[in-house]
């Protein structure tokens, strides 16, 4: 036993091997008693506790000549038929059922005994021993298991306890074939439902548990067939059409592991939600759920500090532009839980605004919750609505973030996200707003296409305003991508799907980096209250996936096969779309927060043009709706370059006879 399966099994209230050889030792001890109590009371039985009786005296004293070959016997017997390996925490009917089929081996095999020594026997003896053999053997099982049950629940609960002793498996024909992964409490409760429910044709033919000392034992009567890494080989000796992981308080990294081992069999995927379900004693099929993307993505939720959080967002007025897109909705669901005096969403999409209003007023009725239709390119328009509310901390998510629409746009790329950004932190600063925080990206760190560059324009700004002003905390969060956000990849996947395929992936070395959006959003608030002018923090996103994996995955959850049922099609990578994206510049060394997702890092100043350009005569406003919406598209990228170096303009690629040439766009 190593000392991580000893702590494992600590933690989960499991007791250790030496512990469980002492139990079995017991087991065999008290049996070893009640085997021959069964053959004495028998005895005693047939003779009507006539113990006088010469015929009585000559019967006892046979039985007694032989008494440690019938006992040792029985005993082999009881082992051999795995009564010393089913886990009797979780013992069924099927146990009692097994009790009586080795109880009746076992008489056989005395009654043969007896025999070949020639030793008078009355058959009735052996027919009452059974009887008394499967009462005390049995009960002795039936016992620990009540005690067990009672001192779990610190009482007698006869519910519960009719509950657990479950019930006898019906099930017809037709059946689906499950294999469960997890011997715990949950798997056993699942076991039990299943056949409590033979309606949903399904019947449990395997148990899957990384326990060693479990393995080759039985649970509710199926045997532990081995562990993860015997998924495949187990389904496939079962004939399994579905598997169940029914271990709630597995990590994310466990899951994912044992759902990769599950991707390489055909079998349909479920998984029992969490934790809260089993101490609510309400395991059922009902609660089983599709494994989702992002149960693969191996990380544990994000834990945050609620009372660092409190303290900036109760109370204040909080305002979050870009109010109605995908991290704009979330941060208002998330942000309306901290109390705050009033939160307002800004965003010119009035349909999305709608929606999310309908749904705070739903969640959050004591919430003062508000709509502002407005935009961040317009100055004066923002100027009224910072008047109106006077917030206290903004969120500033309003972007456009379609890389190859705006490679198409790169003019509004710019307005909105170079001249709206501009905007909101100088009225952030007129009107002393206490913290300020913009949602930035993977792709401003050595951009290679215009909205890249663009946001690194945005953070550059953000980073000087914050070293200019006297009332604000500015900072910029930067991660990568979000998982089911708009126009993210999965929905385009399952769109894809839902069309009978093919899946498209622009290279089959591409990676990027992803997060769901609500852990993408709690790291966004809890770095907001973590800003002291640092600047810049950057989120942990884990390890960078490969997008063609992804893909394979998704059409695995959907019930199809990749490259059978759905095929993968390789295109190329869009202009200005990376390999793989980076989250730090070179020159930032990130350095730990105090929390471990979250690194804090120190951006080179700003470009000598873009100070220039903020400190011109001419207001910026006159600029881009100036000579840069006079531009041409190339001529708009040569002008971001000119404010953000590390950008590198996407080679245009066009195609000549079957030829791809490549053209570094504006020279």
């Amino acid at each position: 036993m190593t000392r991580r399966g000893a702590a494992r099994r600590a933690e989960k209230g499991e007791p250790s091997n030496m512990v469980k050889y002492i139990r079995i030792a017991a087991l065999i001890l008290i049996d070893a008693v009640t085997v021959n109590i069964s053959f004495i009371l028998a005895y005693l039985m047939r003779f009507d506790f006539n113990v006088e009786s010469e015929l009585f005296l000559n019967y006892i004293s046979a039985y007694a000549d032989n008494i440690f070959v019938l006992t040792a016997a029985e005993l082999v017997v009881f082992f051999v038929c795995g009564l010393y390996q089913s886990l009797w925490r979780y013992a069924g009917a099927e146990e009692i059922v097994k009790i009586f089929a080795t109880t009746g081996i076992a008489i056989l095999v005395c009654i043969s005994y007896m025999h070949f020594m020639q030793q008078p026997v009355p058959r009735s003896v052996f027919i009452m021993s059974f009887v008394l053999n499967v009462f005390f053997v049995g009960g002795v099982r039936i016992m620990y298991r009540l005690f067990r049950t009672i001192r779990q629940q610190k009482g007698f609960n006869l519910r519960g306890l009719l509950i657990r002793f479950g019930s006898m498996e019906l099930v017809g024909g037709n059946v689906s074939k499950v294999m469960v992964v997890g011997a715990g409490d949950a798997g056993a409760s699942m076991i039990k439902e299943i056949r409590r429910h033979p309606e949903y044709g399904k019947k449990v033919v395997a148990v899957i548990d990384d326990d060693p000392s479990k393995r080759g034992k039985r649970i509710v009567g199926v045997k532990i067939a081995g562990g993860r890494k015997d998924i495949r080989s187990t389904a496939r000796r079962c004939g399994a059409d579905e598997i169940i992981i029914a271990i709630p308080s597995a990590t994310k990294k466990e899951i994912q592991a044992i759902v990769n081992e599950c991707n390489k069999t055909r079998c349909k995927l479920k998984i029992l939600p969490g934790l809260i379900d089993l101490i609510n004693e309400n395991v059922s099929i009902n609660t089983l759920r599709d494994v989702d993307i992002e149960d693969l993505l191996g990380r544990d939720p994000v834990q945050v500090n609620l009372r660092e959080i409190s303290g900036y967002i109760e109370g204040r007025i909080v305002m979050v532009t870009g109010g109605g897109g995908s991290i704009g909705s979330e941060l208002c669901r998330q942000l309306a839980t901290f109390r705050p005096r009033r939160l307002v969403a800004v965003d010119i999409y009035e349909n999305s605004a709608f929606e999310l209003a309908e749904e705070m007023k739903t969640r959050f009725p004591t919430l003062a919750f508000e709509v502002a239709i407005a935009s961040v390119r317009s100055r004066k328009r923002m100027e009224d609505v910072f008047r109106k509310y006077m917030p206290h901390v903004i969120f500033h998510a309003a972007a456009h973030k379609h890389v190859p629409l705006m490679e198409l746009n790169p003019k509004e790329a710019v307005v909105n996200n170079i001249l709206g950004t501009a905007n909101m932190v100088a009225l952030a600063d007129a009107f002393a707003v206490e913290r300020f925080v913009m949602i930035s990206t993977d792709k401003a760190v050595n951009p290679t296409n215009v909205m890249g560059a663009t946001k690194r324009i945005a953070e550059m700004i953000l980073q000087e305003r914050n070293r200019r002003s006297r009332t604000t905390n500015f900072t910029a969060v930067r991660f990568g991508n979000v998982l089911g956000s708009n126009g993210s990849v999965i929905p385009v996947f399952r769109k894809q799907i839902e069309n009978g395929g093919p899946v498209t992936v622009t290279h089959p070395e591409v990676t990027r980096y992803f997060m769901t959006i609500p852990e993408a959003v709690q790291l966004v608030i809890q770095a907001g209250a973590m800003a002291e002018r640092s600047g810049m923090f950057i989120l942990d996103m884990g390890e960078p996936i490969r997008i063609i994996d992804l893909a394979e995955n998704v059409i695995r959850l959907s019930g199809y096969r990749p490259y059978e049922d759905i095929d993968i099609v390789i295109t190329q990578l869009r202009p200005g779309e990376k390999l793989h994206e980076e989250l730090i510049l070179e020159a930032e060394s990130a350095k730990p927060t105090s929390h471990e997702k979250i690194f804090t890092g120190t951006p080179p100043p700003p470009s000598e043009a873009l100070l220039a350009l903020l400190d011109g005569a001419r207001p910026l406003k006159e600029v881009v709706y100036g000579p840069v919406m006079g531009m041409k598209d190339e001529q708009v990228k040569e002008w971001l370059r000119s404010l953000a170096p590390t950008y590198t303009i996407a080679k245009k690629k066009t195609e000549m006879r079957g030829v791809v040439i490549e053209n570094d766009e504006g020279e």
